[in-house]
């Protein structure tokens, strides 16, 4: 699976940004796709993932209430959809997927496969 992000850029706090992951192979139906982000000098840290056929999400506590992952199997496309942005969501986003499987959905180690990343900065 080869994935592609996008949509990011540079919104003002209480902002809303759209971010979308193209993927491209046979095996996207059968994938549980995450966002994660990653601040300089921090690690990469969960943000929503959503399971293969779309029946269950999970959510940072941080992002509850501000953020809804989906997809749309027939595009091969994820989504992160972001409102009330802070400063502190300024990170380098990116879209991930595994192959199904029932590991938590927030464990970033079980992603294998990971696209380049899109720059969300979000000024005060």
């Amino acid at each position: 699976v080869q994935l592609q992000a996008s949509g990011g850029g540079l919104v003002q706090a209480g902002g809303s940004l759209r971010l979308s992951c193209a993927a491209s192979g046979r095996t996207f139906s059968n994938s549980d796709m995450g966002w994660f982000r990653q601040a300089p000098g921090k690690e990469r840290d969960f943000v929503a993932a959503i399971n293969w056929s779309g029946s269950s999400t999970d959510y940072a506590d941080s992002m509850k209430g501000r953020v809804t992952i989906s997809r749309d199997n027939a595009k091969a496309a994820a989504y992160l959809q972001m409102n009330s942005l802070k400063p502190e969501d300024t990170a380098v986003y990116y879209c991930a997927a595994r192959f199904k499987n029932r590991l938590s959905l927030r464990a970033v180690g079980t992603f294998n496969y990971w696209g380049q990343g899109t720059q969300v900065t979000v000024s005060s």
